[in-house]
């Protein structure tokens, strides 16, 4: 079942919103950090919630946690991905939250702005690494000039490379990735190979898949899909320049076969296989999704770039989870203490040893650099994540029925760029307000 903002303000009672709702539990007092309950050391049980999809990750932070001290012990509670808002919203409405969230960054921002997280600002303005933190995370956590949450953990995109491809092809690295321009004309040399051999490969029919690796090139023309503050948002689609060019783009490298014809139909199930086989020279992705499961041979052939706008500049999707303290939790101090832990510069750059990435730039040291060469990049150049806030967001970007998806088809596939940004923008605009409504 679809979780709209009704039924998601439904599950919270409507009091998190701060919105008095007959029958329905009494959100809990916003929460003081500045309380000496967080001058002590902490103590006791902290009851973390943490993605399914991310236990690989937590639970090694837990049990490092644990063998660090003695003082706080971790309940780790697994949820499946697909139920995590929903679980969390209903044990909010029922007065049973956990201590600490570990949450998508795209979800949390709904429960950020329904305030149903303690306002952390003081505790994160206390952190001597602050300006190192992900800003593209802390936009999700930020409301009214305050944040309410910090982040977790990043899963970025980027544009992968296979260097030996472009070598072969006569092309620089550097120059093939700079620019449109210089993608075309790389694409061109890499199918002057072979008929086997292409220059770019996306998964043309998988909503969110897209939204992490095109929005880049659009934000590095210096443009956003979704203008405006919650509550009265809007849709930047018509008259868009980089989404446009973006478009012309995306639509002649399938147009010019630059791109295999089964880009049109793969929701994201075939996303690495021609590039891990060695068949796809640049390949828009993240360190997950392409070098968890890249063969040995290639890995050595591997190079990261972040995505270019039309005429240069460049940027990436900063995604991953945020932390956020439920106003209500009966450790915070505990789970606070966990937080500066899985923060520390050790735990970070430990990360990729999970195929996640650091919030921290700090994190790249030089040794880091040389274990880690291909996680490098997002951090190098921190200021250029992005991640988009918008509560209609996943019915915008994620769901393949909306209207994002249905832009990108007509525009790339169908070749009408024109047509699909006016639909798009009427469509864009209808999901902001029935998200925000």
């Amino acid at each position: 079942m679809e979780l709209t903002r009704g039924r998601f303000l439904a599950l919270l009672g409507g009091a998190a919103a701060g919105v008095a709702t007959a029958g329905c539990a009494e959100s809990p007092p916003a929460m003081d950090v500045t309380t000496a309950r967080f001058d002590r050391p902490a103590s006791g049980t902290v009851e973390v919630w943490s993605r399914g999809g991310l236990i690989a990750t937590s639970q090694p932070q837990v049990a490092a946690f644990h063998a660090a001290q003695d003082r706080v012990r971790i309940r780790l509670v697994s949820i499946p991905d697909q139920l995590f808002v929903t679980k969390l919203a209903t044990a909010i409405r029922g007065g049973r939250m956990p201590d600490l969230v570990d949450i998508d960054l795209i979800n949390s921002a709904a429960f950020v702005h329904r305030g149903a997280f303690a306002d952390l600002t003081p505790l994160l303005e206390q952190l001597p690494y602050r300006d190192k933190l992900s800003p593209g995370h802390l936009a999700l956590a930020k409301r009214g000039g305050r944040y309410y949450g910090v982040p977790s953990i990043a899963d970025n995109s980027a544009l992968w490379c296979n260097q030996a491809l472009l070598d072969r092809a006569k092309v620089d690295l550097d120059d093939a990735t700079g620019s449109f321009e210089g993608y075309l004309e790389a694409a061109r040399a890499i199918r002057g190979l072979g008929k086997d051999y292409y220059g770019w490969y996306l998964p043309g029919n998988g909503s969110g898949g897209l939204a992490f690796v095109v929005q880049p090139h659009i934000w590095a023309g210096g443009e956003d899909l979704v203008t405006g503050r919650i509550g009265s948002q809007r849709a930047n689609i018509a008259g868009n320049e980089p989404l446009r060019r973006t478009l012309k783009f995306l639509h002649t490298l399938y147009a010019e076969r630059l791109m295999p014809r089964d880009t049109a139909s793969d929701g994201g199930t075939r996303w690495t296989v021609a590039f891990h086989a060695g068949k796809v020279a640049m390949l828009p992705s993240g360190y997950n999704i392409t070098y968890s499961k890249a063969p040995k041979a290639l890995k050595d052939d591997l190079a990261v770039r972040l995505l270019s706008g039309p005429d240069g500049g460049h940027a990436f999707f900063a995604g991953g989870n945020n932390y956020g303290i439920p106003n209500g939790a009966k450790n915070p101090a505990g789970a606070w203490a966990y937080i500066r832990f899985c923060l520390t510069v050790g735990q970070q750059a430990k990360l990729p040893e999970a195929f996640m990435s650091p919030v921290r730039s700090d994190a790249a040291t030089p040794a880091f650099r040389k274990k880690y060469p291909l996680a490098v990049a997002p951090l190098a150049d921190i200021d250029s994540g992005r991640a988009p806030l918008a509560l209609a967001y996943n019915r915008i970007f994620n769901q393949n029925d909306g209207p994002w998806l249905a832009m990108i088809r007509s525009a790339v596939f169908g070749g009408d760029v024109d047509r699909a940004m006016r639909e798009g923008q009427d469509s864009f605009d209808e999901a902001l307000r029935q998200g925000d409504a």
